[in-house]
């Protein structure tokens, strides 16, 4: 499943897309409900990419709430922040109904999973090798009030090979321009095979832990997209630390030991004649 993601960008950033030059979005609906957050978390605003309309090729960003509602009673706690690529693809269940013109595309710079062992849960970050922003499908549902509210969910699919150790899911990435296009040309109305062919586990990624304060809602800091390993307070911190101290070991071995003090002879006084040597006094000194 996909239920953590970071998009810390700056909003120029954001609509520039790295990595996907042929992509041009026009307006940004309702830009200003976007914070740039590097932990972002179900019922969170985050910006998608959609058509304008169906019949215009034209792109359009928009700020929706992650979570589509379901059931009779569209509880807050009642929503569906993935749908899965197998349910997409046979038709089944609400999923029918958004397939065929309202798809989407969710902007990231990556995802977050959670590793079991034992009893603890590691948090890892999953992102593009190659650096670009992070595009996954999804859905989007529009409600039938006055004033209508956008929500959406990620697609996902079975994990690759090589993510498979992380968890048997991941979102659905479309890696392409051409992908994304396919993906958002809704002109038909209709599902196709094609479309099905791209909901499949993308690979070119690269997976790190991060840090566990990750997992509370609400916290943000950018240290959550670095790897633990190379945090002040990390992995690689604590090697660097232990050879250092192994390095000042050796060479305060090496070092030579500083020569003895020479003592002067000690001289009997000659009889009748008075040791004028200063005394020495003692003093007691308290040990705290």
């Amino acid at each position: 499943m996909c239920g953590r993601y970071a998009l810390g960008l700056q909003r120029a950033e954001i609509r520039a897309l790295p990595g996907y030059p042929n992509l041009e979005i026009g307006e940004w609906v309702n830009e200003d409900s976007f914070v740039p957050r590097y932990n972002i978390a179900p019922n969170s605003q985050a910006p998608v990419i959609r058509r304008r309309n169906a019949s215009s090729p034209d792109l359009q960003m928009q700020t929706m709430r992650w979570g589509i509602p379901y059931g009779k009673i569209h509880a807050k706690g009642q929503q569906a922040i993935n749908a899965r690529s197998e349910n997409i693809m046979e038709s089944v269940g609400m999923w029918n109904k958004y397939r065929r013109g309202n798809r989407c595309v969710v902007v990231s710079q990556g995802y977050y999973e959670w590793q079991t062992k034992g009893k603890a849960k590691l948090p890892h970050f999953t992102k593009n090798a190659d650096g670009k922003v992070m595009l996954m499908a999804g859905l989007y549902h529009v409600s039938e009030e006055t004033i209508p509210n956008y929500v959406f969910a990620i697609i996902t699919t079975s994990a690759s090979t090589s993510l498979s150790w992380l968890h048997d899911r991941q979102p659905v990435i479309l890696t392409s321009d051409a992908d994304v296009t396919k993906w958002l040309d809704t002109s038909s109305n209709a599902w196709s095979a094609e479309l099905g062919k791209l909901l499949r586990p993308a690979e070119g990624l690269i997976c790190y832990q991060v840090p566990k304060e990750v997992g509370k809602v609400g916290a943000e800091s950018p240290a959550f997209v670095q790897p633990v390993a190379t945090r002040k307070d990390g992995i690689e911190a604590m090697f660097a630390k232990q050879r250092a101290k192994q390095e000042g070991n050796k060479e305060g071995i090496k070092r030579k030991r500083s020569p003895s003090p020479v003592i002067p002879s000690m001289q009997s006084e000659p009889v009748g004649k008075v040791n004028k040597s200063p005394k020495i006094e003692c003093k007691k000194f308290k040990i705290e």
